[in-house]
């Protein structure tokens, strides 16, 4: 079992993935919530019963998987679809994360743009925040994504919510990811500090 969880963290643009990529090279196993919900959102048979039952039984398919396009179009018309949906993902996740984490000995990383939003820093033991300045950040996303300044900025402007709640304790182990910096000797420099 994983002695250590670490979450990573960080707005778009400020580079969790390439913090990711990095620690997946150096051998250490890095769990991508975003990518994992939708693997379990594809092939869980209970969570396409719970969307039915819970948001809407028109957001599955006639052969049970889930779709997308009228699952949108519900949960952002009704933010408390939205909610039950978040709920219904997270539950789903947090439970893959540590069954994942039961099998992954030494330390676990957790990426996930909404770590506090989810309430998976309940989970972690440590908090890396990958951070980078505004307009390094909108420049990546909009090479990235082929986007407007204007849309990106809508985009980051929506993640003003993720913010460090007031029960969570951790102390965040800031990543600094503008242009020009240098990841590895941080990424070294936080891995020997209680690792």
């Amino acid at each position: 079992m994983a002695t250590q969880v670490i979450g990573i963290t960080g707005g778009i643009g400020s580079g969790k993935s390439v913090v990711s990529r990095i620690l997946r090279a150096c051998g250490y196993t890095v769990y991508d919530c975003d990518s994992r919900a939708k693997v379990i959102m594809d092939q869980d048979p209970d969570m396409h019963h719970k969307i039915a039952e819970m948001i809407d039984s028109s957001a599955i398919n006639a052969d049970g998987s889930i779709n997308r396009p009228r699952l949108a179009q519900i949960v952002f018309g009704d933010s408390a679809k939205l909610a039950i949906l978040n709920t219904i993902v997270h539950k789903a996740v947090f439970s893959d994360i540590q069954a994942c984490a039961r099998l992954t000995p030494g330390v676990f990383f957790v990426e996930s743009a909404i770590l506090y939003s989810s309430g998976l820093w309940k989970y972690v033991n440590r908090i890396w925040e990958v951070s980078a300045d505004i307009e390094t950040r909108i420049s990546r996303v909009a090479a990235r994504d082929n986007a407007s300044r204007q849309q990106v900025l809508q985009r980051i402007y929506s993640q003003e919510h993720e913010v460090k709640p007031d029960a969570c304790t951790i102390i965040p182990e800031v990543i600094q990811n503008n242009n020009g910096s240098a990841l590895l000797p941080q990424i070294r420099a936080i891995l020997a500090t209680n690792i």
